[in-house]
């Protein structure tokens, strides 16, 4: 399930959501691997999560493309949901991922939040490769 829950001036929203036979665990083990990100989410070329993984912890990554970036956990609660948040400039990205147990398995959603001077214009390009990335992290948690 695919939306764009929000795009006027100065915010952008976008969600999408997929259910998956894996449980929540095996979904949790993989975000909780931060510098393994890579593995699931191609457009990352790099990630470093500098401490656990918790609120407050920050890191650097470098999507393709782009310049390196510093984001920092802002939100987490184990096995279940957790927001990292990446400033640029006058930006603020979100990243929420959110994980519930369904009766067949685990529905993963994963939002993406901009606010800021332009979030509208450059949201759909920051939000474009989700699917895909989520897709690559069920497989993962499947054969996991």
């Amino acid at each position: 399930m695919d939306q764009i829950l929000q795009e006027e001036r100065g915010m952008y929203a976008y969600e999408h959501t997929l259910d998956t036979p894996a449980p929540a665990a095996a979904v949790w083990a993989l975000y909780a691997d931060v510098n393994g990100w890579t593995a699931w989410d191609t457009s990352l070329l790099q990630i470093d999560l500098e401490g656990p993984f918790e609120v407050g912890t920050e890191g650097t990554m470098t999507p393709e493309g782009q310049d390196t970036v510093r984001f920092r956990i802002v939100e987490l609660v184990t096995g279940e949901l957790f927001t990292d948040e990446t400033v640029v400039g006058e930006l603020t990205l979100r990243f929420i991922h959110r994980l519930a147990e369904t009766g067949t398995g685990t529905r993963v959603t994963h939002r993406v939040e901009i606010t800021g001077p332009g979030a509208e214009e450059i949201g759909p390009m920051v939000a474009s490769d989700v699917p895909d990335a989520m897709a690559a992290l069920i497989k993962l948690a499947e054969a996991s």
